[in-house]
């Protein structure tokens, strides 16, 4: 079946086709600067040569035009015409309390999909623009909805539960969701392969470091806990976002700063993270760059977000009574092998013992690394994440029952 894979932000739209017979990906790209002016990257096949085509993009449903033509009309063509598209799968971030599994998009799905703006602010009315942009494109085509906080949804309550008052939990499904669910899933599903034990034997903790990030505990193959909450603003410190922190800390720059809801929304979200501590940037490698050379700020930066990842390890592999394997995988953890030997060595308690050598040649290639030695009691892999097939392969599922 070919299925295009769809992930839309605000100003953006990236796109794969796949072919999930061979699990190959027949084309890609992205088109950036939606509603500003426009520009699309694309390329035939997984890496092939890349080309950028300058155009105007007033909205999606512009951009996914372009994409159609991209794909049936230019030197990157792969397919004859859109007819031969059997269906689209969308990434959504966050299904709040009302989706549980991928789901075929309906009229009743999109209107309760409206209803999670508030789960994920930054995402879903960018979600909700790419839907309808196919919408207008392929209106006969189905489309299936695969969401991050879908695989999460096995927690516990003892895990998922906030402390605030029962009636608040039950009038606004406050509790904890979880994201980068379908990175979580896929990289947890081939570390199990790699184990080759009984999958309700299984203790693995997943870290997807990225600009966004997120460490998962699954047991016996499902969630047991994840560092996300509520919303993506939980957990470790991320690029913009200030990670977990004590609650009277958001009450009390909001009275001495004169912040409106709205405005600290804004700070936290856009404004901490590695960019407000280290004052350089959001992008790690900046601030790897900078910590080399001395730079106190950029040096705490990444010491805490070592320290935050090596907690996390330490608290899942409690909660799992056990522990084993670690695997990497997102921009960072795949791609940042500093990162990685200083939190494991650290987990030396653990039994944990890397390969040096291995992991610090082991970045940008798309290949699945063993990074710990083999006297280690904890394997440590670097898994590379494959989010979109993920997508591709529940879109299949569904619509091949239609």
């Amino acid at each position: 079946m070919k299925v295009l894979v769809v992930n839309a932000g605000s100003s953006s739209l990236k796109y794969q086709l796949f072919d999930t017979a061979t699990s190959s990906v027949l084309a890609k790209g992205i088109c950036e600067r939606i509603g500003i002016d426009g520009k699309i990257e694309y390329r035939k096949g997984e890496d092939g040569k890349k080309s950028v085509k300058e155009v105007s993009l007033p909205d999606h449903s512009v951009a996914m035009k372009q994409v159609i033509e991209i794909l049936t009309n230019s030197e990157a063509a792969v397919i004859s015409d859109m007819s031969e598209i059997e269906a689209v799968g969308h990434r959504v971030v966050h299904g709040g309390p009302y989706f549980f599994e991928s789901v075929l998009l309906t009229d009743e799905v999109l209107a309760k999909l409206e209803l999670c703006r508030s789960f994920a602010p930054l995402h879903t009315g960018a979600h909700i623009m790419g839907i309808k942009g196919c919408l207008a494109v392929m209106p006969d085509k189905p489309q299936v909805l695969v969401f991050d906080t879908a695989f999460h949804q096995t927690m516990p309550p003892k895990a998922y539960t906030f402390g605030v008052s029962y009636d608040m939990y039950e009038k606004y499904h406050i509790r904890r969701y979880g994201a980068h669910g379908t990175s979580h899933r896929f990289v947890s599903r081939e570390m199990i392969k790699i184990l080759g034990k009984p999958v309700e034997d299984t203790k693995i903790i997943t870290c997807h470091v990225g600009n966004g990030s997120s460490i998962s505990a699954v047991k016996g193959g499902k969630i047991l806990d994840t560092s996300m909450g509520f919303t993506p603003l939980d957990g470790i410190i991320m690029g913009t976002r200030c990670g977990s922190i004590d609650p009277a800390v958001v009450t009390y720059i909001m009275e001495k700063e004169g912040y409106t809801p709205a405005e600290m929304d804004e700070y936290m979200n856009k404004k901490c993270g590695f960019l407000g501590l280290s004052g350089i940037s959001s992008d790690s490698r900046d601030i790897e760059a900078a910590a080399e050379k001395g730079d106190p700020r950029a040096i705490l930066t990444t010491d805490v977000i070592a320290y935050q990842i090596q907690k996390f390890i330490g608290a899942y592999t409690a909660a799992m009574n056990g522990l084993d394997a670690i695997v990497w995988t997102a921009g960072m953890g795949e791609n940042n092998p500093n990162l990685r030997y200083r939190v494991c060595s650290e987990l030396s308690y653990f039994g944990i013992e890397m390969d040096e050598a291995v992991n610090a040649a082991a970045h940008h290639q798309p290949n699945i690394v063993k990074l710990s030695t083999d006297n280690s009691k904890v394997q440590v892999y670097l898994i590379p994440t494959n989010e979109e097939l993920m997508i591709a392969s529940d879109t299949e599922e569904i619509v091949s029952k239609l």
